[in-house]
């Protein structure tokens, strides 16, 4: 009987979940399984990963084939490296203290990495959310300026109208001043 390690999905429409299991390759995806080995959440950033791993060590080293996003889920989990660590000490090229140091350096440098993306996100998060405060600070600040204005009390304006006689003057004399001065001209003439 082939076994393969596969996901079975689970979850709502748009909101996929799935149970990450051994089953015979003859078996329909959500069908009967051999043993459950932990559950995969993409909708979660970074996606949620929760792995027997003793068990999926076990059954990878039987001979159960992952599928590829198994296999990726089980290589980003370290079973994969663990499993080729163990053919190591099996061939002599490693002892175990060797692998056990060498995976332990693995786990903690991808800890690491894990927990840069996720202070990268919380704060990309941050960042995003002080620039929208900062926004809508701004936006409020300009609706409150333009009810001020639209609400503030009409003043009657007594003195446009006298600035406005100001300016008419000089173009009345200036208007009286031409007819004048062409009279002049017409009397020259005759």
């Amino acid at each position: 009987m082939a076994t393969k390690i596969r996901l079975q999905r689970f979850g709502k429409k748009g909101k996929p979940f799935f149970h990450v299991v051994v089953a015979d390759s003859r078996s329909p995806r959500d069908g009967k399984f051999i043993e459950r080995l932990g559950s995969y959440n993409p909708n979660t950033n970074p996606a949620t990963i929760e792995i027997n791993f003793e068990k999926t060590l076990d059954w990878v080293t039987k001979g159960a084939e992952p599928t590829d996003t198994c296999r990726a889920i089980l290589s980003y989990k370290g079973v994969l490296y663990r499993k080729h660590l163990e053919g190591g000490i099996k061939k002599g090229a490693l002892t175990a203290e060797q692998a056990d140091a060498k995976f332990a350096e693995w786990l903690d440098a991808k800890g690491g990495k894990i927990e840069g993306k996720k202070e990268g996100l919380t704060s990309s998060k941050e960042e995003a959310r002080k620039l929208a405060l900062a926004a809508e600070t701004k936006k409020n600040t300009d609706r409150a300026a333009a009810l001020a204005i639209k609400n503030a009390p009409v003043e009657e304006a007594v003195e446009e109208p006298a600035a406005d006689e100001a300016t008419e003057t000089p173009a009345t004399e200036e208007a009286t001043e031409t007819p004048a001065a062409e009279g002049s001209t017409e009397e020259n003439k005759a």
